[in-house]
């Protein structure tokens, strides 16, 4: 499994809102945004530091994805984590080409890697 990161120059909370900026301008809405330490407060537990993760997803890229094969679903939505380290923002994702490989398809691989592209664009983006 491979991963992408890129170490920011803004705060935690700043990566945040340019993540979302970024993911809006090619057009990935997010599904949900689960602050760990806020959801592990709400269960009695106590998690230092801050951690985000998004779940987001281009619908068109997405239907286009499952016609081509239903078990895509597996997959998304795509995963994307905000995160502190030593005063500024991570952001990082497993890459999609990672995942999809599994399935042993050439169409979605191009897919995949079109779609990681862009990510890894908005996170560039960010640094």
């Amino acid at each position: 499994m491979k991963e992408y990161s890129v170490t920011t120059h803004f705060s935690y909370e700043q990566a945040i809102k340019a993540l979302e900026e970024k993911l809006a301008e090619i057009k990935f809405g997010v599904l949900c945004k689960l602050n760990l330490p806020e959801k592990f407060k709400e269960k009695g537990l106590e998690f230092e530091g801050k951690f985000t993760i998004f779940e987001i997803c281009n619908p068109v890229e997405a239907i286009n994805a499952l016609e081509k094969n239903p078990k895509v679903a597996y997959f998304l939505p795509c995963k994307i984590l905000v995160y502190e380290r030593e005063g500024v923002g991570v952001i990082g994702m497993i890459k999609p080409s990672s995942l999809i490989s599994e399935l042993k398809d050439s169409d979605l691989d191009i897919l995949a890697h079109r779609i990681e592209e862009k990510l890894i664009g908005v996170m560039e983006s960010i640094k």
